[in-house]
């Protein structure tokens, strides 16, 4: 008796301590920290309890705007903002997030700071699209994608949105501008 005891002590001490605990700051393909891509808009209270959270309020749904959700942390910190597939439904899922702070980082370690030239270096870029302010840097291994600030490309493609945009095109030392994962 006083074996098995022993035994499932042990083994229990053994699962106990394996357990990992998730880290709130990684990004992954279908999730960032706790969410998910299957998450509700409801859930971020729970998820976020911490935090503080904006959110439009009822009537708002004919003002034009996207209907951002921002989360805050309690000392005023902008941690994240998300747009749900649905305005004004607290049943709808998460379309896209716009990661805010630098603590927040992909599994290959790029977070806001980081530079085009660590992209490339750990990612493989699918397309570069043009708009009017940045490029987007499409990558094959992550949902997660990239702005960099037209200011930091050379003048010929700040003011023109019909020209492509290639890697070659895209200093290694240009920063991000945001950092975003869209499901």
């Amino acid at each position: 008796m006083k074996k098995t005891l022993l035994a499932l002590s042990i083994i229990a001490i053994t699962f106990t301590s394996c357990k990992t605990e998730m880290d709130p700051f990684l990004i992954q393909n279908k999730n960032i920290g706790l969410l998910t891509d299957s998450t509700q808009v409801k859930d971020l209270k729970t998820i976020f309890a911490k935090d503080s959270i904006i959110s439009p309020i009822a009537g708002d749904e004919f003002t034009g705007t996207l209907n951002t959700i921002d989360i805050y942390e309690k000392g005023g910190k902008h941690l994240l903002s998300f747009t749900p597939k649905q305005a004004l439904d607290s049943t709808a899922t998460i379309s896209s997030i716009r990661i805010k702070d630098p603590r927040f980082k992909t599994e290959k370690g790029i977070n806001y700071n980081s530079t085009f030239g660590e992209i490339k270096s750990k990612y493989t870029i699918t397309k570069i699209q043009n708009s009017f302010k940045s490029a987007s840097i499409f990558v094959k291994e992550s949902d997660v994608f990239f702005l960099i600030d037209k200011k930091e490309l050379p003048g010929e493609f700040r003011f023109d949105m019909t020209k492509n945009i290639e890697e070659a095109n895209i200093p290694d030392t240009a920063k991000i501008k945001e950092l975003m994962l869209g499901w």
